[in-house]
């Protein structure tokens, strides 16, 4: 798949500043790691509170291969093949009853951010799980953070609530607004 991408906004350009989004790779392990180091360090948008080594986050990405309900698409700068961001579907609770549902997640390089790049993946993970035996996706979103809010409710997400102070990073207690959607080939029957 491959889409271009605007760095004013999302809207899609000529074909100099296109942006190819594609499945995750073993090659894309430290650049992906990296970007999702950055966020470990300076944000609470992610609760895990001590870096990774690339090698710590190979499972991770050997969890999501190229077909089923585990995705990992990565956004790539087709002129220098920087990675501007990832989307993942992933299990959303170990236990069998949940195989029809997925927690996804959406992180932008972070001087990517604004340019699309994250409505680009969004949109290429849900046509990617079209079809796939699911029911339903959740998203988590430390709050605050408006731009993932508005980016969930635009692909037809809906707030179902927020745990209060459910997380603690950087010495204080974060919120996490919790939404979801049908998704899949069930989608139409919600």
């Amino acid at each position: 798949m491959q889409y271009p991408v605007s760095p004013h906004g999302g809207d899609i350009v000529s074909a100099s500043s296109e942006v190819q989004v594609r499945p995750g790779a073993e090659d894309d392990l430290e650049a992906l790691t990296d970007l999702y180091n950055h966020y470990v360090r300076e944000t609470a948008i992610t609760f895990d509170t001590r870096p990774f080594t690339a090698e710590e986050r190979r499972p991770w990405l050997l969890s999501h291969p190229e077909d089923g309900p585990h995705r990992l698409l990565v956004a790539q700068e087709r002129a220098n093949g920087r990675i501007l961001g990832y989307a993942t579907s992933s299990p959303f609770r170990p236990k069998p009853a949940y195989e029809t549902s997925v927690e996804t997640s959406v992180y932008c390089a972070p001087d990517a951010g604004g340019r699309g790049i994250g409505t680009l993946l969004y949109k290429a993970l849900f046509e990617a799980l079209e079809g796939e035996d699911l029911h339903r996706a959740y998203a988590g979103v430390a709050l605050p953070n408006e731009a993932s809010g508005r980016l969930h409710v635009r692909f037809g997400f809906e707030l179902v609530g927020t745990y209060r102070e459910v997380g603690r990073k950087f010495g204080r207690y974060w919120d996490v607004a919790w939404y979801e959607k049908p998704i899949g080939a069930r989608a139409g029957d919600a």
